[in-house]
């Protein structure tokens, strides 16, 4: 199983199928307008400006599931995404990562990298997934970890990725 097996919906609440995103490298990221790691939508930004001509995305999965931090609708989202930050990469609509009712894609990137200690839940906004080309998770990087500091992991998966 791969991510591209999984169908989310956009803010606009059509349904997409992430086989959309074959042959990317991907950057799966829970997000929050209230969190106070909001600031790292500047560096998703910078890396989607920088990779996004070499088959590369960010996408963005809000979640209020960690001290409400994103109550807002759809609109709401979007307007925070474009005015605070001119966020251009996709951002879904709001879903749960943890528990009972987390969406299947969070429910497979979790059970294919859990977290510290091996837990694999997700312990907070922003907690990353870098998704190579064929869709397999290959690494996860914690709420504080600096987007900009995953640059060398990307640059070495688009670098095999053109060799291939």
């Amino acid at each position: 199983m791969t991510i591209h097996s999984f169908q989310v919906k956009i803010l606009s609440g059509e349904l997409v199928s992430l086989e959309r995103y074959r042959g990317f490298v991907l950057l799966i990221v829970n997000v929050a307008s209230r969190c106070g790691f909001s600031s790292q939508y500047a560096g998703l930004q910078q890396l989607y400006e920088t990779y996004g001509s070499q088959k590369f995305s960010v996408l963005g999965f809000p979640c209020n599931q960690f001290g409400y931090q994103e109550p807002g609708s759809s609109a709401e989202i979007r307007e925070y995404c474009d005015t605070q930050w001119k966020v251009t990469f996709p951002v879904f609509e709001k879903i749960e990562v943890r528990g009972s009712e987390a969406h299947p894609l969070y429910r497979f990137l979790t059970k294919s990298i859990p977290g510290a200690l091996k837990i694999p839940g997700i312990k907070w906004n922003f907690t990353k997934f870098l998704i190579d080309p064929s869709g397999v998770p290959l690494k996860r990087y914690a709420p504080q970890w600096d987007p900009l500091k995953i640059a060398a992991d990307i640059q070495a998966l688009l670098r095999n990725q053109g060799s291939a």
